[in-house]
Parts: C-alpha cells; structure tokens; sequence
C-alpha cells in the first residue's frame, strides 16, 4: 500500500498551501485520515483529485459544482482522464456562456472608453436603449435603484 502524506508533503507536491488543503477537505473535495495522534494523512491519490480541482477551479467551475463532480466517482476514487473529459464537457456549455457574456462587456467597455461620452441614453453599457429612462427618474442607476 502507498505510504499517505503529511499535509505538509501534500501542500509540497501539489502546489497548494497547507489551509487551503483543510479548505478542500471542510468542503468535501478531498479526504484525510486520522493517525492515532489525529494528524491527517491524505492517500496520494489526492494529488490527482486536487489537480482536477485546481483545473477546474481555473476555468471559473465553482467548488460546489466541483464537489457535485468528483462525488460521481464511485468510491471517491481519483479522476481519470476519461473521467475529466465527460464531466468538463458538462462545463463546457456555462464556460462558452461566460466567455460570451465578458467578450460583450469588453467590447461595451471599449465603445465607452472610445467615445468618452458615458451618456446614459446611448451607452451600451450602462443603459442600454435608454431602457432606464422609460421607467426610472434620472440618476436612479447611480444610485441603485435600477
């Protein structure tokens, strides 16, 4: 059987720092044994849990989903490259959704930055189709009311 790592081992080989290995294990993404000291001591195959976590953490997966994710695996086993391939094709759809949405924003970003008029019956951005002054006083979005 493989010999378990320390905290201090796993944080070294992964990357990642001893808190935030105690945060992926409150938030169920990886697990620990107790010696009969209590120090914790992870199965190496968390190495491989954490760089699926660490990828997907990277491309904006919420740990939520990522949990829901690795909770599919039968036996809490690591993720294999098939595995990655079915479970981030189910991310793929939200990913091309948020890389739409910021593309939009720069580009609106940009037409205001251009013209430097931030006039809020033509901007893009901040009114779009003067959609604020049909049904708001003026000033309403500065102040949260929109």
């Amino acid at each position: 059987m493989p010999t378990p790592l320390t905290p201090a081992q796993l944080a070294a080989r992964s990357g990642l720092s001893v808190p935030t290995l105690h945060h992926y294990e409150r938030e169920g993404l990886i697990t620990a044994a107790r010696t009969s000291g209590n120090q914790r001591r992870y199965p190496p195959d968390t190495l491989r849990r954490l760089a699926f976590i660490r990828a997907a953490a990277r491309v904006g997966v919420p740990l939520a989903e990522i949990r829901a994710a690795l909770d599919t695996l039968p036996g809490g086993r690591p993720p294999s490259a098939q595995d990655w391939a079915a479970l981030s094709a189910t991310w793929r759809a939200a990913l091309d959704a948020r890389i739409a949405t910021l593309t939009r924003l720069r580009d609106d970003l940009d037409g205001c930055i251009a013209c430097g008029c931030l006039s809020l019956d033509r901007c893009a951005l901040h009114n779009p189709g003067d959609a604020l002054g049909r049904t708001l006083p003026g000033g309403s979005q500065l102040l949260g009311d929109a």
